[in-house]
């Protein structure tokens, strides 16, 4: 997604002649706990359609083990295109995120779930264990940017944001491939090279979590509106559904050599 330090807050921006230093907002500027409160709701959100979707993406066999649904990929297909247009719309129409951002949450709830109940079936514990190192990666990384152990210099964010495109384009890839029937050898097995690929990658998502930090921090300093608060806990939304989904690949492919 879209990441800056320097939002467009003009809507509710204007400067002191004199000093041009940013004046004072009313109560419709963006806060920090405002964007807090926000995400929070956003990922209650996916929680509860996460749980409704595993729970119809995981049934009894004739045998009395637990099976995949017919219906499941109906549930995970459905959720990521829904999520990924409800993502593109509140990147490019911001003033809409209030709505989307909420909506994103919930269609994107019904693609993790699904996703998780499989891999759950296949890795029991591999869902715990990833939600876990996604939120105290969360907490760490949060914890190093309060301190100022790291910070969102221009060349932190230049290096992040092209690491990040080039992970893009190389799923991009493979996604193409895919549709003849080929792939991208080694970075998507269970091999050395595959397991370096996901640790690089889950570094590179973590990091993006500063560049959302770094974003919601200066929309705040700059009193950006307040609609702004459902589009920083959107965007750090978007990471964290991302960090998880490559921390269960990494997972995934530990537990498969075993």
């Amino acid at each position: 997604m879209i990441r800056s330090g320097n939002p467009a807050l003009k809507e509710s921006t204007f400067l002191d002649l004199g000093s041009g230093t940013v004046v004072s907002r009313d109560a419709g500027a963006m806060t920090l706990n405002g964007t807090v409160n926000k995400t929070g709701i956003l990922l209650l959100l996916s929680v509860l359609t996460a749980a409704f979707a595993w729970t119809q993406s995981v049934v009894t066999g004739p045998d009395g083990t637990a099976m995949v649904a017919p219906g499941v990929t109906i549930y995970a297909l459905g959720g990521a295109i829904g999520g990924f247009i409800l993502a593109m719309v509140t990147v490019f129409k911001k003033t809409w995120s209030p709505v989307t951002a909420p909506l994103y949450a919930l269609v994107e709830g019904f693609f993790l779930g699904a996703i998780s109940a499989v891999f759950e079936l296949k890795y029991p514990g591999i869902v715990f264990q990833a939600v876990v190192m996604t939120f105290g990666t969360l907490g760490a990384l949060l914890a190093a940017y309060r301190s100022g152990l790291i910070r969102a210099t221009e060349n932190f964010k230049l290096g992040v944001v092209a690491a990040t495109g080039g992970i893009a384009l190389v799923y991009l890839v493979s996604m193409g491939l895919r549709l003849f029937g080929k792939d991208i050898p080694l970075i998507h097995e269970s091999g050395l090279v595959g397991i370096g690929f996901s640790l690089f990658v889950v570094v590179i998502a973590a990091l993006n979590l500063v560049l959302d930090f770094d974003f919601i921090e200066s929309g705040v300093e700059a009193g950006a509106p307040k609609y702004m608060e459902w589009y920083g806990a959107f965007g750090l939304m978007v990471t964290l559904v991302w960090l998880y989904i490559e921390f269960r690949r990494l997972l995934a492919k530990l537990q498969s050599r075993d």
